[in-house]
């Protein structure tokens, strides 16, 4: 994907509201781009507008962070101790019931990660913008767990990106600018996403506040 500054424009209209959802650029594929071991994209995201509306802005983007997947954690633990059996018994580095421990305790280890890290979805704002707390994962995609594919084929198609972001952190607002006053006021993030910059969720933002200017510059 080539690198460049894309902004999605000063549509009209005040506040918040529902409006034709865009389409955004894909790359051209079978079906969603969600790789075992993603490239990472850096992308610089800028919201400026009034400063109440960036300010209401800045409040419902953040969140935790954190996608609440429902994990099935028998069936993770089967797929572990079925792993650790599947080199031949001469060859096997693991016993039987060594096999059905480590299973166990990975199992409890995800466990007490994933489920400390879904308590905080509602509570946490530690990251400055996150996708869930803008484009919700339905709770009948999430009880799918990450790994299904129609979970992925969620994400591909409200996303634009199959993993969390990573890395957010808010940034120093841009030097002023010859814009009106009204316009003046900016909030400005970076993040690094999975394979393709989240342009499906970005242009369902930018439909949904209107009254602001969105101005995305992936690097690559």
């Amino acid at each position: 994907m080539a690198g460049g500054e894309s902004a999605f424009g000063l549509p009209a209209g005040t506040g918040r509201r529902r409006a034709p959802r865009a389409t955004p650029p894909l790359p051209a594929a079978a079906g969603p781009l969600a790789l075992p071991q993603p490239d990472w994209v850096q992308t610089t995201l800028s919201v400026t507008g009034p400063a109440d509306l960036v300010a209401a802005f800045r409040a419902a983007a953040a969140g935790a962070g954190v996608i609440p997947w429902v994990h099935d954690y028998d069936r993770m633990e089967e797929d572990w101790f079925h792993l650790f059996l599947t080199a031949p018994a001469e060859e096997r580095p693991i016993s039987l019931a060594g096999a059905r421990i480590l299973a166990r305790q990975l199992r409890e280890a995800v466990w007490a990660q994933h489920e400390d890290a879904v308590s905080m979805v509602g509570v946490s704002r530690a990251c400055p913008f996150d996708l869930h707390s803008l484009v919700p994962v339905p709770f009948e995609i999430l009880r799918l767990g990450d790994d299904d594919p129609d979970a992925i084929a969620w994400l591909w198609e409200n996303w634009g990106t199959t993993w969390p972001l990573r890395r957010v952190e808010e940034l120093p607002p841009a030097a002023p600018s010859p814009a009106p006053d009204a316009d003046r006021h900016g909030f400005r993030v970076r993040f690094w996403s999975a394979d393709w910059t989240p342009w499906q969720a970005l242009a369902r933002v930018q439909a949904e506040w209107p009254a602001l200017r969105f101005t995305v510059c992936p690097i690559v």
